[in-house]
């Protein structure tokens, strides 16, 4: 009877100290992390998209336009992507050829310098998407991943508008 009552006490404490060391544990840990400089600049993100939309479309490709900002001291380059309503996502950037606006692939990608911008707008660099699966309303939503060249991903979901065109021509 006597080691059950060292026991019964003893298993109290423990039960009734448990949650509070725990909980101190998860405390003490969360405070290391909020208050790291390291840390808080991990929760920035690196790449912030904005003012992005998608050219509605009842063609075969589209494109998405956006402003990338680069809140990274490295240069962050979008090198590909995908997305569910197009057979492919290509690189393009239009130059004048002869007096005729052409788009051509961007093989090697796009740059965002550190610390910098790079806006994507009609008649200049854009992200095509090729072979749509589907015609894009105006208002539809169309979500398209990013790679960058370190192998990293990001979102991007634009709104379609109706817009008639810079008059570009594709020259694969």
């Amino acid at each position: 009877m006597a080691i059950r009552r060292i026991h019964r006490p003893a298993v109290a404490l423990i039960a009734a100290a448990a949650p509070l060391l725990i909980l101190t544990g998860c405390s003490s840990n969360s405070n290391d992390s909020a208050s790291s400089p390291a840390s808080a600049s991990q929760q920035q993100a690196a790449l912030v998209v904005s003012d992005q939309w998608v050219k509605a479309s009842d063609e075969h490709m589209t494109a998405l336009f956006a402003v990338f900002s680069n809140n990274s001291d490295n240069e962050i380059r979008i090198v590909s992507g995908s997305t569910p309503v197009a057979g492919e996502v290509q690189l393009h950037e239009t130059v004048s050829e002869d007096g005729v606006n052409v788009m051509k692939e961007k093989k090697d990608g796009f740059a965002i310098p550190a610390n910098g911008s790079l806006a994507m707008k009609p008649g200049g660099d854009h992200i095509m998407l090729m072979d749509l699966k589907e015609h894009i309303a105006a208002g539809q939503p169309v979500t398209v991943e990013l790679r960058m060249s370190d192998g990293s991903t990001q979102s991007v979901t634009a709104v379609a508008r109706d817009f008639a065109g810079n008059q570009e021509n594709y020259q694969p």
